[in-house]
């Protein structure tokens, strides 16, 4: 068990969901070790039962309706069910419950970040999006401005989101396939690779879709049986859970109670949280996958429910680890820290989660939860992969080379072809990256959707002025200004570069770069007196009331 746990922090720490605030780093190579057959036999078992999944949607994906949006006959219940599979990853499982094991209340208020994103969609975008939109979101944001521009920043934009992602992803899932099967990484990180494209390339929209279900089902499980073990010890008194854990816990009452954190960085990162769920294009790709508006709405609001069960589980996952983890014989380690020893967990306090699941069900339900972490990344990663594809192949091929007058048998190929490219991409990327410091890039993605993608989407839809001229400018400036400002800041700057001091002093740089993206895009589209700016702004009536009332869109497979 000590073993296996030191291995599996290094998963927890590229997993983790921002700038390393909750997590460490992947460095160095994981020493093989006995193997976990528990995890190996169910892990299996997934494997062969979304595999089959896959065969069967293959033999219903025919248009590329079917491809990209699951020929929009996924139901609300579903693609909420989809959607939280989608967003619900190992990071918030593992990342989530360690902040709650090491700093209590303080880890409720992060994770509330990652939920309350959720009524801006359901609020602000779904409706509109599933009206407007046909496979991916720059057919919004190009829906009354020029095709060329405006869908080449939005696939510039998706792809490099789509790369970030998909370099923690693949790392964290090399090497927990690695700690399962005992294999090299590199063998493990082909291994991933190969059953995303698998996914991707054969079901599309659909075979991903039920993957998504079938993870967030499994996890959902998972944390449910976790929290009830928990509850159990204490007679299902939540009140009994606070005062042993309190009585546990070296900070005592204090860890009921907010702490002292950054005030602008607090802020930048819920911005980046909130907004950055708003842009994230494998997120916004989902609503295509539904019939009509309404069946968008329904896809929120189920999304919402089991993303917010999801994370008041993590809650007393996180107390009932102080409680039932903490200090507990055999689970603590002596490591020394700049020169001083430290008690803690073994394998840090990310890996209490693990074991939580340990104590509460054997080995065999650690089996479970190890099986289930491998099942969120791949949904993920399929997740991703997809809507890379589907940016090169609608946005870019079919819109900008092709004019629009690309058939679709040539578009799927394109799209095929693509996603075989990605998925060489990303082994490539997680084998150049697997000792390297990563734990940025996840928060540097949801950043970058918050200064880019989603002022130009939340702009198009809903502000007249908007150009083209605006916003393409605005959405490079958005995104080039997250990504400087990360590599400036101290994550990146003294953590990786080791540097003494950073640039920028904050972590979380969606709060500046966000605001710069809105004012660029506001400025520039106001200083555009062209003839062109002017027709754009001529066809904001009629791309408002489709917007509204849905008259003139339909299901996936018509515009």
């Amino acid at each position: 068990m000590k073993q296996r746990v030191s291995q599996l922090a290094c998963v927890a720490g590229v997993l983790l969901p921002s700038l390393a605030m909750a997590a460490g780093t992947i460095e160095g190579d994981v020493k093989q070790q006995a193997t976990n057959w528990h995890a190996i036999i169910m892990f299996l078992l997934f494997v062969a039962f979304t595999l089959c999944v896959t065969y069967w949607a293959a033999r219903r994906t025919k248009s590329a309706s079917d491809f990209y949006a699951a020929g929009g006959g996924i139901t609300g219940f579903q693609n909420g069910l989809a959607i939280a599979g989608d967003y619900m990853s190992a990071a918030s499982f593992l990342g989530i419950s360690a902040m709650v094991f090491e700093k209590g209340y303080d880890g409720l208020i992060y994770s509330m970040g990652f939920l309350v994103g959720w009524p801006v969609i359901l609020f602000l975008v779904a409706e509109r999006l599933r009206n407007l939109g046909k496979y991916t979101f720059a057919d919004v944001a190009s829906y009354r401005l020029q095709q060329t521009p405006v869908r080449s920043f939005a696939a510039t934009s998706t792809l490099v989101v789509v790369a970030i992602y998909l370099i923690a992803q693949m790392v964290g899932a090399g090497k927990l396939i690695q700690l399962l099967f005992g294999m090299s990484y590199t063998s493990a990180v082909l291994m991933v690779g190969v059953l995303m494209v698998c996914y991707v390339l054969f079901g599309g929209m659909l075979a991903t879709t039920w993957v998504q279900i079938i993870k967030a089902v499994l996890l959902l499980s998972g944390a449910t049986f976790m929290a009830i073990m928990v509850l159990a010890t204490v007679g299902f008194s939540p009140e009994l859970m606070f005062e042993k854990a309190v009585a546990a816990h070296s900070k005592g009452i204090a860890i009921m109670a907010p702490g002292k954190t950054d005030p602008i960085d607090s802020i930048s990162l819920g911005l980046a949280l909130m907004f950055g769920t708003a842009g994230l294009p494998h997120i916004l790709m989902r609503f295509f996958t539904v019939s009509d508006a309404k069946e968008a709405r329904k896809s929120v609001f189920f999304a919402t429910g089991f993303i917010g069960y999801f994370y008041i589980l993590t809650f007393i996952i996180g107390f009932g680890a102080i409680m039932l983890v903490l200090n507990q014989p055999g689970m603590m380690e002596t490591v020394v820290k700049n020169g001083k020893s430290v008690t803690q967990l073994i394998g840090g306090n990310n890996m209490a989660a693990v074991h939580l699941a340990e104590a509460v069900g054997g080995d065999m339900f650690l089996g479970f939860i190890s099986a289930v972490a491998f099942a969120t990344i791949l949904a993920v990663v399929a997740g991703l992969a997809l809507s890379g594809a589907s940016a090169v192949s609608h946005d870019l091929y079919a819109s900008v080379i092709k004019k629009g007058k690309a058939n679709e048998a040539d578009e799927i190929r394109v799209s095929k072809i693509t996603t075989v490219v990605l998925g060489v991409v990303a082994i490539v990327l997680g084998l150049v990256f697997e000792k390297q410091n990563i734990a940025f890039m996840v928060g540097l993605a949801f950043s970058i959707a918050a200064s880019a993608n989603f002022p130009v989407l939340f702009l198009s839809m809903f502000w007249k002025g908007l150009t083209t001229r605006g916003a393409v400018i605005g959405g490079f400036i958005g995104l080039l200004s997250a990504v400087v400002l990360i590599v400036l800041g101290p994550t990146v700057w003294v953590e990786v570069l080791k540097h003494e001091h950073a640039v920028f002093p904050y972590k979380n740089p969606a709060i500046f770069s966000m605001t710069l993206a809105f004012v660029s895009t506001w400025l520039i589209s106001v200083l555009d007196k062209s003839r062109q700016a002017d027709e754009e702004k001529a066809k904001f009536e009629a791309q408002f009331v489709r917007a509204m009332t849905g008259i003139g869109a339909s299901g996936a497979s018509k515009h």
